[in-house]
């Protein structure tokens, strides 16, 4: 994948500003005001992408009837925790992602989870291209697993492998950039990620040491934050025995799909696609046995780097739409629990 860094950091910087003034005022929005909101800060024909069973959403009216409205009648309350954001651009396009928390109490059932009368922490994160001020296109994931989860009817069962529960921002606290940042550690953040995932490619289908992945991750700091069904893990081989692994067992041949998104910005970078992943399924994975079915996967990464090493990973997966394409339907099974 050829990357460009963009260097027209003062873009970057007033665009993130933009969204975090917008998304301060959606804190603060009833329904109505909401509305106006998106209309004035999305462009009217935007493209916006999201986790299953929202899928794609075009224009200011798809977007507020499909989402928007959806989400702040079932949280009134609705505010938004930043962890991390960052800005970048690529193939011509300036972005701003970011990811967090949704944080709230349900009045009435979401997406067809059973939240009503709860309250949950709704994982998010979030890429953003911005023109002339407006969002044009917008790929969002929930990890909607953990919301299941933590109202107690999960769609997996309790069995993970990783320790489940709220995920935290970065170790240094410093993974919201609303100030410049130096274009050179921004380089040197993506070069390095760029070379781990080159590394990636290098799977010889048998061992995880042909990847070579212990030449950019700390061996004792590395943090790893999945999503639910899967968990945070600690340590290199933490990393590998809870996630690659049992990954790369399932999913052999998987392969980089379409992205959208890849971007340094000070000891950070992000990446997605949509989907971002192709590979046939090819091994049992989180209980599901094999059905030897092509899939394609929707990833989101953000990656801190500390001196030469990753140390941080934050991961979205939507598992909704994965498992749908091995014919499980996951919120249907919480759904059902629910009722049973």
């Amino acid at each position: 994948m050829n990357i460009t860094l963009s260097m027209s950091s003062s873009l970057h910087l007033e665009n993130k500003h933009t969204l975090w003034k917008f998304w301060q005022a959606l804190d603060n929005a009833d329904l109505d005001q909401s509305k106006k909101l998106i209309v004035e800060h999305y462009d009217k024909n935007t493209d916006w992408n999201g986790s299953h069973p929202i899928n794609r959403l075009q224009g200011t009216n798809q977007l507020f009837e499909g989402f928007w409205a959806p989400l702040k009648q079932a949280v009134p309350d609705l505010k938004r925790k930043v962890d991390i954001l960052i800005a970048g651009q690529i193939y011509n396009k300036n972005w701003v992602t970011s990811t967090g928390y949704l944080n709230g109490t349900f009045v009435t059932d979401w997406l067809g989870i059973p939240t009503k009368g709860k309250s949950a922490n709704i994982r998010y994160g979030e890429f953003c291209a911005l023109k002339s001020g407006k969002i044009i296109e917008t790929y969002v994931l929930f990890d909607l697993l953990d919301v299941m989860r933590q109202i107690g009817h999960p769609a997996l069962p309790l069995n993970y492998s990783g320790i489940e529960g709220l995920v935290p921002g970065p170790a240094t606290k410093n993974g919201v950039l609303l100030v410049e940042s130096d274009a050179d550690e921004s380089q040197k953040s993506l070069k390095l990620v760029e070379a781990m995932l080159k590394g990636l490619k290098q799977y010889d289908q048998e061992k995880l040491e042909s990847m070579g992945q212990h030449n950019y991750w700390h061996n004792e700091k590395l943090r790893w934050y999945g999503p639910s069904g899967i968990g945070t893990t600690h340590g290199l081989k933490g990393f590998e025995d809870h996630h690659q692994r049992p990954f790369l067992k399932a999913f052999p041949d998987r392969v980089g799909g379409n992205h959208k998104a890849r971007f340094g910005e000070a000891h950070y970078t992000a990446s997605t696609g949509w989907p971002s992943m192709v590979a046939t399924h090819a091994g049992s994975y989180l209980g599901v046995p094999a059905t030897g079915k092509k899939v394609t996967m929707r990833i989101m990464d953000w990656w801190r780097r500390e001196a030469e090493w990753l140390v941080e990973n934050w991961v979205l997966i939507d598992l909704p739409d994965l498992f749908l394409q091995f014919g499980v339907d996951l919120l249907d099974r919480s759904a059902t629990a629910v009722k049973s």
